[in-house]
């Protein structure tokens, strides 16, 4: 293990599923993302090239981010399956929110961001979000984070 791979291996921070709406919904387990602004208030999320939702995301003027319960159940579907193969949404149930952006009926917060721009390092790429929709609990809830789910195994490797 490299050396900074041995500091990556003592981080813990949420994860998301990132939801796009296209030709048909879109989705995938982000573990790269975070606020990278506070006024104005932005955020990145890093979408895999090789995913299916890269595709559909590059073309989108909006993006959902959710953050998930604590249990496995959305992580699976959007970490473990691919698009290319598996109609996810059927899997979960979901609703169409702000500009028929999937919104995931689980998720205990989320937000659609508006994409402001787009910037390619290694094998991901960031899209940058402008927060127009946000839902989220009157009170903390539990989410899950990244070592929660290091054991799927992941529906389209890159």
């Amino acid at each position: 293990m490299s050396g900074f791979d041995a500091f990556a291996a003592l981080l813990d921070y949420p994860v998301y599923v990132v939801t796009v709406n296209g030709p048909r919904p879109a989705g995938c387990l982000v573990g790269f993302a975070g606020q990278c602004s506070i006024d104005p208030a932005r955020f990145t999320v890093w979408l895999s090239k090789a995913n299916h939702t890269y595709a559909a995301a590059s073309a989108a003027q909006e993006l959902g981010v959710h953050l998930l319960p604590p249990d496995h159940e959305l992580a699976e579907v959007f970490g473990g399956l691919t698009g290319d193969t598996s109609d996810k949404f059927a899997r979960v149930r979901w609703h169409r929110g702000p500009n028929d952006v999937p919104i995931l009926d689980r998720a205990p917060a989320w937000f659609v961001g508006r994409v402001l721009d787009r910037a390619e390092w290694g094998d991901h790429t960031g899209f940058l979000l402008d927060p127009i929709h946000v839902q989220v609990p009157s009170s903390a809830v539990p989410v899950l984070s990244y070592r929660k789910v290091a054991d799927i195994d992941a529906g389209h490797p890159a």
